[in-house]
């Protein structure tokens, strides 16, 4: 279908470096852990969102240009680390969280629409991620083939599904925690410094990348 060889073999490799911990994992893990479940499900369809821009940009050709100059790749990627080290700062310089959500006020890091927009553009912001789809993805397409676009969009379509599932996952594990953090505000305050770390060493790691 479309030239796509080898499709089983494409749904375990994907399965497997879905499963692989990387700034995604720890995105969603974050957002879970100081914003509850639909922070934590609103960041998971964020990082859909920005997977599907990456896989449209591999159809279209466009991540070619950020495989080709070094100056698109070296933008993209500032603004990324920029920005993950900007929303690692903020949860850094935080206030302490209310001691309990019927009793106090919600931070930013709470709010869903907030975790969705960072989802998108913390995925977008990576050209690392728009390499590896230009890098994986032929691999599993007939050369010859008519419809190498329309490969492209079922194997990108497939790798997002099955990254979903996983990203679910660690979403809902991880929200269950969100109670023991609202009883716990001095806990809770800790725990947003250490993802504020988190995000601080994401985007320092991505800005050193070659």
């Amino acid at each position: 279908m479309f030239g796509i060889h080898s499709y089983g073999l494409f749904v375990t490799a994907g399965v497997l470096l879905n499963l692989t911990p990387g700034q995604d994992t720890m995105f969603i893990l974050g957002r879970s852990l100081t914003g509850g479940l639909r922070a934590g499900l609103a960041a998971v369809f964020g990082i859909a969102i920005g997977t599907m821009g990456h896989t449209l940009a591999a159809a279209l050709g466009l991540s070619a240009i950020l495989a080709t100059s070094a100056l698109a790749f070296s933008i993209v990627k500032w603004v990324g680390a920029a920005y993950l080290i900007y929303l690692g700062a903020r949860l850094l310089l935080a206030k302490a969280a209310a001691a309990a959500l019927d009793g106090g006020t919600r931070s930013s890091a709470d709010d869903p629409r907030s975790a969705f927009r960072q989802g998108i553009l913390t995925n977008v912001l990576n050209p690392k991620v728009a390499l590896f789809f230009l890098a994986f993805l032929p691999q599993f397409i007939d050369p010859a083939s008519e419809h190498k676009t329309a490969a492209f969009l079922v194997l990108g379509a497939t790798f997002i599904v099955t990254g979903l599932m996983w990203s679910l996952v660690l979403a809902f594990a991880a929200a269950r925690l969100q109670s023991f953090f609202q009883r716990n505000p001095s806990v809770r305050s800790l725990i947003d410094k250490l993802v504020g770390a988190l995000f601080l060493t994401l985007g320092a790691r991505l800005a050193w990348s070659r």
